[in-house]
């Protein structure tokens, strides 16, 4: 494969699922998703993603998506359960989103996480050009950054943590917190959510490896490190075309009117994930309509949860949990031909969800826990008539930046009730003032405002780590 001046390395390929029966490929969008945010600027920018392409086995040469070339990873059946199902997402995710479930500590799993991390590096450094910029993405790379920097001491390694980063005492219970704190650091510049994690991070360099420095830059033996907070963001111009196409419009005609045109609709867009406060939010909406605050005559909730890591336990109990659930409400509150709730664990294309955006009246976005929430971003960007309430959990990062939303404590589930029923009572006028705001910061901290950021702040960091 030719080399790049540009690589991006990430636990998956930018594909969706299904190739075309011509062979091509086409990029994968899922809703609030990493493939989604990089894909403005590396549909403009000739680049290589280094990725594992989504099946077991052998990896098979894949053509170009535009200037994006793609160096697929291979995985075997006991790979991905050890690296991906096992290390990441039963250990790691769960510790790094406040343990909102306990995470799980398996010495196998971290022995094949290093493996994979090690086979990605290897890889990488094979398609980067001298003084390429190697830019690798999220948790399940963690090593990365300091493996590359042993093979390759020439290019410049950007890391981005695209979750939270935990607390020291939580990061602490980790068993091989040091290899995955000097693997993080292997890095140049790396970059985070909020502003937190970075001092999260710079306690713990001091604490575990001696470094000095600040929440800005570790001095880490004859190195510096720098890190910072880059708040994602998504496409904003894109969102907005989207959210104007004339399919789009008649769908959310078409959406309101099976809804009943006359009802209030809620909405939740989530991957089906513990951390989303999905339960929490079903319990307070059904304790609404106990209490008769909310009348299924008068609104409909509308929970879109998108299939995520089902070959993991914990997540195929909790659809379990969230099905259940969603059927007792409708059977205790629905009526015939007018469900409580219309639950949809299914994918949805980039046009119908932007379509829902523009049906509903209130966008509910309550995580437990969330390193940043695109939704939330993209739900803003799609009412254009600037109507809307925005329910953001305070514990997203997005929250940070819409502050004009109606902030709530999804842990609250008092407070969660009365925050929705704030929103669904505002009036008009308070609703324009906040969807305009938000927009207004939107526009200019769009997805190439973060990308410009991050990388610009990158380059400088290539003097202060030789």
């Amino acid at each position: 494969m030719r080399q790049s001046s540009l690589v991006v390395v990430a636990n998956r390929l930018p594909l969706d699922d299904n190739v075309a029966p011509d062979g091509a490929c086409e990029w994968r969008r899922s809703p609030g998703g990493l493939a989604g945010a990089l894909r403005a600027i590396l549909q403009q920018t000739p680049a290589t993603w280094v990725g594992w392409g989504g099946s077991i086995g052998d990896a098979r040469p894949l053509p170009d998506i535009g200037p994006l070339r793609l160096c697929p990873i291979p995985l075997g059946e006991e790979e991905l359960r050890g690296y991906y199902e096992g290390f990441a997402n039963s250990t790691l995710w769960p510790l790094y989103h406040d343990a909102v479930e306990q995470p799980v500590f398996d010495r196998g799993w971290w022995e094949t996480y290093r493996a994979v991390n090690r086979r990605f590096a290897e890889a990488t450094a094979e398609v980067a050009e001298r003084g390429a910029t190697v830019w690798v993405q999220d948790y399940h790379l963690q090593l990365v950054p300091q493996l590359l920097r042993e093979l390759r001491p020439d290019v410049l390694i950007g890391f981005f943590l695209h979750v939270p980063f935990p607390p020291p005492e939580l990061f602490m219970q980790l068993p091989r917190r040091l290899e995955l704190l000097r693997g993080m650091l292997g890095a140049d510049l790396v970059g985070f959510q909020r502003p937190q994690a970075a001092h999260n991070v710079a306690q713990l360099a001091a604490k575990l490896l001696g470094a000095r420095g600040a929440d800005d830059a570790i001095i880490l033996e004859d190195r510096v490190v720098r890190t910072g907070a880059f708040p994602v963001s998504i496409d904003v111009a894109e969102m907005r075309s989207l959210s104007a196409r004339p399919y789009v419009l008649n769908q959310a005609r078409q959406l309101r009117q099976d809804l009943g045109s006359h009802k209030r609709v809620l909405l939740s867009v989530d991957r089906l994930d513990y951390t989303k406060g999905i339960e929490h939010r079903l319990t307070a909406y059904s304790e609404l309509l106990r209490d008769g605050k909310v009348k299924v005559r008068d609104a409909v909730m509308v929970q879109v949860a998108v299939p995520s890591r089902e070959r993991v336990e914990n997540y195929r109990g909790l659809r379990d949990r969230i099905e259940r659930e969603v059927g007792r409400i409708n059977g205790e509150y629905g009526r015939v031909g007018q469900p409580a709730i219309h639950y949809l664990n299914q994918p949805f294309d980039r046009a119908d969800l932007a379509a829902l955006y523009q049906a509903a009246d209130v966008m509910v976005v309550t995580p437990l826990r969330d390193g940043m929430n695109l939704v939330a971003k993209e739900f803003v960007a799609a009412r254009r008539d600037d109507t809307g309430a925005l329910v953001l959990s305070e514990f997203a990062g997005a929250a940070a930046e819409l502050g004009d939303a109606f902030l709530v404590n999804p842990h609250d589930v008092d407070g969660l009730k009365e925050t929705l029923l704030q929103a669904l009572a505002a009036t008009p006028g308070d609703l324009a003032t906040r969807m305009s705001a938000m927009r207004s910061y939107l526009t200019t901290h769009d997805i190439h405002a973060w990308a410009r950021a991050y990388l610009t702040e990158l380059e400088p960091a290539r003097s202060l780590s030789r």
